[in-house]
């Protein structure tokens, strides 16, 4: 019997992650600590330079910077050569963009001809760029020759643009089997070349005795003939052949993991300075103030380079480059928090104050007029996947910022104008995304469809998290309080429901397969500790819940600050295996962020029992 008992303990020592398998007496805040330690030992917040990549599926924007190669500053036309490879027969709307005179050839057959109009038009939306004009493209299966001839009149902005309708994160997704585009299987072109660019370029021409007053856009030159390689061409100042664009480039993040970085512009890296700043202050340690500061000047100092990216090179994907132009709450008001806060909290002559003031104020201005609301009600909502679709990430991703707008804003009319906007959008949300019949938040809503979208765990954090923030500042003699103190109540208790005999919430809150997840749990703990301890939940039948998540949280949080288990960025969808299929990483800052204000309020009520036992 004993030989069984020891195979069975090194068969369980071997099952059992390391991080889990020695009991974790450490206190909550010694936990934070240890999460933020690592933060501060490994976070850069350094740019490193490097070559761009370029994807070989045509399933977003591609760009051709003709003046940046060519340096042309009078009045020139010049090509641009790719192959589209498709595995069948298809037809497929391009959209196109340009500034001047653009033509289009698909295997020597003229698709588009347009003259431009003195104006390069993309739209910047949520998670997409919309182009002015389009083509429709008859591919052949196989390899597709696509050749572009571009017009400058001379001034700036020389650039072609093409993509496919952008996928703005439809629910429901139809399989699509997107072209290759590139040089990989063009004839001699080797594949180094292939491997820097998906372009062929040449140019400038202009047409001969006619001074700059006349291009050559409707003359049959050479490469609108036939492509061919070794051949010189008369160009505007000399003899051309083909080139490929100029090679840029790039400022990148460091060690960027499936899920980032701890420094990319998003809500959950400006969530984890928010809680490094709250850290600070209860643990009376400057080291994570510091770190909080380092992100927001990070991006402040950085966003000339960033908007040099995006503006002037026209890398749209390249780091951080959601900073700019991006109306979503995701990269807008989420992540300005620990800059709002600090403004709240440190009233010294700090570095870049000013930039600060200015950047929060912009902030202030896109949460009162600019940021997209549903009609009547008034609450946060998104184009994505088509207008008017309410996500109940909306609800951490603006009501925080809401709140803290009205404990900063000096004006008290302005106070109250943003803390009755964050009331007012905790009960609008209530109503548009929250399942009566489970007391859970379904993950969107979206208009003209009567579909239930699945009760995805950390959406339901998102929705909890901004309702304890709207408690803890609305005063209790408003006549919302009552309102929206039952909610939380209510939801709580279905929470409750659906804790996992482990101690954790699984990932789909009511799919007993689903897995055990990190981040949906930590928001769970901290909604319920703070909810006993500010006296809106019994301690009696509450504090067992938390106590035994809690436990939970601490077997997926190595000694050395890693926390485990944690569920990757998610879009939302109708079908519940996209959920219960999601990746799940390590120190995903999604996860990193909830488990530090979890310690922070599990050490609150902590030091509370222990100061009411004295």
């Amino acid at each position: 019997m004993k030989i069984i008992a020891l195979i069975i303990g090194c068969l369980l020592f071997c099952i059992i992650p390391s991080y889990a398998q020695q009991p974790d007496n450490r206190s909550p805040l010694e936990i934070a600590k240890a999460i933020g330690d690592k933060l501060v030992r490994e976070t850069s917040f350094k740019y490193k330079l490097t070559l761009p990549t370029h994807g070989n599926i045509f399933n977003e924007a591609q760009s051709v910077n003709f003046e940046r190669t060519f340096a042309s500053h009078g009045p020139a036309v010049a090509y641009a050569y790719t192959e589209l490879q498709s595995v069948d027969e298809m037809d497929l709307v391009m959209q196109v963009a340009h500034k001047d005179a653009c033509k289009i050839w698909l295997n020597g057959k003229e698709v588009y001809n347009k003259k431009g109009n003195g104006k390069l038009k993309l739209h910047f939306e949520e998670r997409s760029i919309d182009m002015h004009d389009s083509c429709k493209l008859s591919l052949k299966k196989g390899f597709n020759k696509l050749l572009i001839k571009s017009e400058t009149k001379g001034t700036n902005s020389w650039q072609v643009f093409i993509q496919p309708p952008p996928d703005k994160g439809a629910i429901v997704k139809k399989e699509f089997a997107y072209p290759n585009i590139g040089l990989s299987s063009a004839k001699n072109v080797d594949a180094s070349v292939a491997g820097v660019t998906n372009w062929l370029l040449i140019g400038p021409f202009q047409k001969e005795g006619l001074g700059n007053q006349q291009l050559e856009m409707d003359l049959n030159i050479l490469p609108q003939q036939s492509i061919e390689f070794g051949k010189m061409y008369r160009g505007q100042q000399g003899l051309v052949s083909w080139t490929i664009p100029k090679v840029e480039v790039y400022g990148d993040v460091i060690d960027a993991k499936e899920w980032g970085t701890p420094y990319n512009w998003n809500y959950h890296n400006g969530g984890v300075a928010w809680a490094m700043e709250e850290l600070s202050e209860l643990s009376d340690e400057k080291k994570y103030a510091v770190y909080a500061s380092n992100f927001c000047n990070f991006h402040l100092n950085g966003k000339p380079f960033v908007e040099y990216q995006v503006n002037e090179l026209y890398a749209f994907n390249s780091a951080n480059s959601l900073f700019i132009n991006t109306p979503l709450l995701d990269f807008t008001l989420a992540p300005s928090l620990p800059f709002i806060y600090k403004l709240r909290k440190d009233h010294t002559d700090f570095v870049n104050k000013d930039k600060y003031v200015h950047f929060i104020d912009s902030m202030m201005q896109y949460a009162l007029y600019q940021q997209l609301r549903l009609p009547v009600t008034n609450i946060f909502t998104r184009t994505t996947p088509k207008k008017y679709t309410t996500w109940v990430d909306d609800m951490f991703m603006g009501i925080p910022f809401l709140v803290q707008a009205s404990l900063y804003a000096r004006d008290p009319a302005l106070r109250k104008r943003f803390i009755d906007d964050a009331a007012n959008q905790v009960i609008g949300f209530n109503k548009e995304v929250f399942d009566e019949s489970a007391n859970l938040y379904s993950h969107a809503n979206y208009s003209g469809s009567s579909v239930k979208l699945p009760h995805w765990s950390r959406a339901n954090g998102w929705g909890i998290w901004a309702t304890s923030e709207v408690l803890m500042n609305l005063p209790k003699k408003d006549i919302r309080y009552p309102v929206i103190l039952k909610h939380f109540q209510k939801h709580v208790k279905a929470l409750i429901g659906l804790q996992d005999e482990s101690g954790f919430w699984l990932n789909v809150l009511d799919r007993k397969d689903s897995r055990k997840e990190v981040s949906g749990t930590a928001i769970f703990c901290m909604a319920i500790a703070r909810g006993i301890r500010l006296g809106w939940l019994d301690t009696k039948n509450n504090y067992p819940v938390v106590e035994k998540g809690w436990r939970a949280l601490k077997t997926s949080i190595s000694s050395d600050g890693s926390v485990h288990e944690i569920c990757m960025g998610t879009m939302c969808s109708e079908d519940v295996n996209y959920y219960m299929n999601r990746p799940f990483y390590d120190n995903d800052t999604h996860g990193l962020f909830a488990v530090l204000f979890a310690s922070m309020e599990m050490e609150k009520l902590t030091k509370l029992q222990k100061d009411i036992l004295r």
